[in-house]
This record gives C-alpha cells, sequence and structure tokens, in this order.
C-alpha cells in the first residue's frame, strides 16, 4: 500500500448489511497499519450503514469491534415481525428501537459536538435528507445547530431508508435519498474548503458496499411490465449518482490521493437480510486486499474528454 499521506480521511457508502464489507475490510486496514483507525482519521464522511461505521470510528470504536457489531446488528436490527409480513400494508417494516439501542450501547449518549471536543478530534460529516424542507442535510459535530444533537439520533436520521424504517422526527430519512449515497465528494469539499487542508497532504480513501453486476440482455426490457421498471431504474439512478461523486473528487480534485475501492458482488445482497453476513465478510476480506494492493475501482481510470476548442468548431 503506498504510504498514507499528512491527513486522512475516510467516506463510506450506504448499503444496510452490506457495511460487513467495508468493516471488515477496515479491520484488514487497521492491523496493517497496527494503529486504531481513530487514531489516524482526521474526518470520516458516510451515508446511511456509512454514517454508523463513521459515527462510530469517531466515538474511538476500532473497526474490529465495528465489525462484531454489524456481524451482529442484522439478526437483531431486521426481526421480521409482523410488520415485516404485511408490509405494504404498513407503511415501513422494521422498528428503529434495535438499531438505537445497540448504537447506544456502542456510542453511548455523546453528542456531535463532543466529537470535535474531543482530544482525539475528529471532523464527520453525516448525510440526511430533510422531507419537510426537501433538501439534504450535512450533520457536523463544528455546526451550532448541530453541537447537541446526540450523535445516535444523527445516525438514526441518515440510517432511515424509505419503507424500511420510520421517518425520524416527523421529517428526517435516509441520507441516500438524493445523490449522496456515495458521500466522497461531500468528503473532499469537507476537507478542502473547511478544514482547509492541502489536498497534496491529504489522502481520503472512499469504500463502496458492493455493486451488483446483474445485466439484462437485449430485448429482456421489452417485455417488463410497469412494475418491473422499478428495480433496474432505481439501481441504475443509484449506481449512476454514486460514480458521478467519484468522478466529481476526480475532476475537482487533482492533487488529492484520491482511492476509491469498490468490488463487484457475485449477486444481488438485500440491505436486510443477515443470512449474508458470511458471504459478505468474504467480500470484505477481498476488498481489504484491494485496499492494501491498491487496487482502486477501475471507474477511477477514466479520464475526461478535453475541451472543446470553440474556435475550430
Amino acid at each position: 500500500m503506498k504510504p498514507l499521506r499528512k491527513h486522512l480521511a475516510l467516506a463510506i457508502d450506504g448499503g444496510g448489511i452490506r457495511g460487513v464489507i467495508v468493516t471488515r475490510a477496515l479491520t484488514m486496514l487497521e492491523e496493517a497499519l497496527k494503529t486504531p483507525l481513530h487514531q489516524v482519521v482526521q474526518l470520516s464522511a458516510g451515508t446511511s450503514t456509512g454514517s454508523i461505521i463513521s459515527a462510530g470510528i469517531a466515538s474511538g470504536i476500532d473497526a474490529q469491534q465495528l465489525h462484531r457489531l454489524y456481524v451482529t446488528l442484522g439478526s437483531q436490527v431486521f426481526q421480521k415481525t409482523w410488520r415485516y409480513y404485511l408490509w405494504p400494508l404498513t407503511s415501513y417494516r422494521y422498528s428503529l428501537a434495535p438499531l438505537e439501542n445497540l448504537l447506544l450501547s456502542y456510542v453511548g449518549n455523546r453528542v456531535m459536538g463532543d466529537l470535535w471536543e474531543a482530544e482525539q478530534q475528529i471532523d464527520v460529516v453525516i448525510t440526511t435528507f430533510d422531507l419537510v424542507e426537501n433538501r439534504p442535510r450535512f450533520i457536523k459535530p463544528w455546526k451550532p445547530e448541530y453541537s447537541r444533537l446526540p450523535v445516535v439520533q444523527a445516525v438514526l436520521s441518515s440510517s432511515s431508508v424509505p419503507t424500511y424504517f420510520p421517518v425520524v422526527s416527523g421529517r428526517f430519512v435516509d441520507g441516500g435519498v438524493g445523490s449522496y449515497a456515495n458521500p466522497c465528494y461531500l468528503a473532499a469539499y469537507e476537507a478542502v474548503f473547511c478544514l482547509g487542508w492541502d489536498p497534496a497532504e491529504t489522502t481520503l480513501i472512499s469504500l463502496g458496499t458492493g455493486r451488483d453486476p446483474h445485466t439484462l440482455k437485449t430485448g429482456d426490457a421489452d417485455r417488463f411490465w410497469t412494475w418491473q421498471w422499478l428495480s433496474p431504474v432505481l439501481d441504475a439512478f443509484l449506481q449512476s449518482a454514486a460514480d458521478q461523486q467519484v468522478h466529481l473528487v476526480h475532476t475537482f480534485f487533482k492533487d488529492l490521493d484520491f482511492r476509491r475501492f469498490q468490488i463487484n458482488t457475485p449477486q444481488a445482497f438485500g440491505m436486510d437480510d443477515p443470512a449474508n453476513v458470511a458471504q459478505l465478510e468474504q467480500l470484505g476480506e477481498e476488498m481489504g486486499h484491494m485496499i492494501l494492493n491498491d487496487q482502486t475501482d477501475p471507474i477511477l481510470d477514466m479520464t475526461p474528454p478535453k475541451m472543446l476548442d470553440i474556435q475550430k468548431v
């Protein structure tokens, strides 16, 4: 692995239980560094499941503990109660209470401002979407309006995937509603324009939670019924938005040591199926080796076209 620069930032995508991939990979990175990540990471941005991991690191939890959290998280959080079996007759499938209790056992009663005032100061960007104002919100420990917000509440606001969990405080849902399921651009912007870091002295590691390689054959879509369009269109939107964030960083922060890691999964893994944990751990090992061997996502190799010479057109 190439040496890390003076400043180290993380950006972690959303993906529910697929966060197992990331926590396993981060455990391997932590073992290679021989130092807990919360002692070397100075900025962590996360969406949905990424917000859980980011807030955990900022709260001083090491990667191995976070991985243990994720291994047990699925069976406790995604319990198949009457809500699950009656959905979509119910407005959501799972209660947030098990996730809240689990987070409290790890993070405690910390408020966002505590992360900024701690001896090992760390900046965090947690994304959520405000349905009342119809816009994304970026929860940060140094912002006065969020300094007294409990960390667990911020994470729940970012993790409340519509139809899976209830809306938080009557207005907040998953941070991936919109363009920021992949928060790497937010992390780059925060590092350079809010924290004032020199890009030439900064490493940003961006971690995906698995890319579904499913593709259609020519003619398949010709036979789609109306409801069959929902999944491929939604998947295309989310993947395109995530890749767009990568290209924004690659284009506008050229001096940044930007490393994007993503892995193709052998099948589609739902965000709420704990039965897949063993397979997700294996994928996490693969991603861990990718990080340690600098095998970045091939999407970074896409060179943007040159500007047109208007006078010659």
